[in-house]
């Protein structure tokens, strides 16, 4: 086994940086660097194998090739010309590049991509006298470039679909929370399987497709195929031994003190389409429920829900109506409990009229978002400002 240090950089969700970083540090990774949207890594190269199979929180994982400064475009043609994409992968493998830049001084980011591609296929055409196709839908291959003010750097990327596409859920809802978010919103709440878990606004059950994953300790990435089992280099059965390793490690689909709600019957019935496909059937107990009428499953616990947004004018007339309503049940009903509610509607605190002891910011996406955690106490919601 190669045992040469590599250098890695995973990307995350705006706000999951420090999360991402003890996880990686967990799966034996050296030198983390967190940045905004993601964490610098390094490690044999067959790390790589276990942190697209092993972490929650991660978009993707992406090898660093090579560093240069630059002034010009040409100065990345010949950067990207200069590497040895021949000894990486073979030119059957269909490739895609992508440039993201910050602060770059150059006028067009489309040609610098269209630049470095072309480098690529006319060192496959020196080198192997063929050249790789390019598929910009589902590439074998991306390469990624990454450009600041005077330095790019070059990156293969090892995952392939996005890390977040664990490849169990089977049936959608409107607007559904990526895996990887929901998986460091469970992380930022503290919450442990020992804790009862609810979910009282489930929509497709992702959040509590996350918890029963981690109660059972199945590895997300363990039934999906990655990039990096395409390139010449990869380890087959080091790769077997990970993957048997983990499915070993995953327990018993026991039932949960994990709860879902939803006052959709259809969301209930998707959650449970997505819990079945996943095999964990049996693992969380749903029932069709309005969050306004909700009684608790046990005395203490750790409320999560990610409620609509409001970016239409008519949602948020709703909501501001709905809000009131949420923080009287919260407090009536779920005193002893901490909850944590995912919005990007800065109202949230002060219709819900309940002081949040803490607000991390989040990015869904590009929208950003927060995420409050309220320690509840019984009694009234305090006196709204008018």
């Amino acid at each position: 086994m190669n045992t040469r240090l590599e250098t890695f950089f995973a990307s995350c969700p705006r706000g999951l940086e420090a999360v991402l970083s003890r996880e990686l540090e967990a799966l034996g990774g050296h030198s983390l660097a967190a940045t905004a949207g993601g964490v610098e890594f390094a490690g044999p190269f067959e790390l790589c194998y276990r942190a697209n199979l092993e972490s929650r929180v991660a978009s993707r994982i992406l090898w660093r090739v090579a560093s240069a400064s630059y002034r010009h475009e040409q100065d990345l043609y010949r950067l990207a010309l200069d590497q040895p994409w021949e000894t990486w992968f073979a030119p059957r493998c269909t490739i895609k590049v992508k440039v993201s830049a910050q602060r770059c001084p150059l006028k067009s980011l489309d040609f610098v991509t269209l630049r470095i591609k072309d480098a690529v296929c006319d060192r496959f055409a020196r080198r192997a006298n063929l050249r790789p196709s390019v598929d910009t839908v589902k590439p074998d291959l991306r390469i990624e470039a990454f450009l600041d003010d005077a330095r790019a750097i070059l990156y293969l990327d090892t995952s392939g679909d996005a890390l977040f596409k664990r490849g169990l859920r089977k049936a959608g809802s409107d607007a559904p929370l990526r895996e990887n978010l929901a998986a460091g919103i469970l992380s930022l709440s503290g919450w442990t399987p020992e804790q009862p878990l609810l979910d009282p606004m489930c929509g497709g059950g992702t959040i509590l497709l996350e918890a029963a994953q981690i109660a059972v300790q199945r590895a997300p990435g363990l039934d999906r195929r990655f990039a990096f089992e395409k390139l010449r280099g990869f380890e087959a059965r080091h790769w077997q031994r990970l993957v048997e390793a983990a499915r070993a490690r995953r327990t018993s689909g026991r039932t949960l003190a994990v709860y879902g709600c939803d006052k959709d019957l259809r969301a209930i019935r998707t959650a449970q389409t997505n819990l079945e496909a996943a095999g964990l059937a049996g693992t969380v107990t749903l029932a069709q429920a309005d969050v306004l009428d909700l009684k608790p499953p046990a005395e203490t616990g750790i409320l999560i829900m990610n409620p609509p947004y409001g970016v239409r004018l008519g949602q948020q007339e709703e909501l501001a109506a709905f809000y009131p309503q949420l923080g009287d049940a919260l407090k009536q009903r779920f005193a002893g409990w901490r909850a944590y509610i995912f919005s990007a509607d800065p109202r949230l605190p002060k219709l819900i009229g309940l002081a949040p002891t803490r607000r991390t910011p989040l990015f869904n996406g590009a929208l950003e978002c927060r995420l409050f955690e309220f320690k509840l106490v019984s009694g009234p919601a305090r006196r709204r400002l008018r």
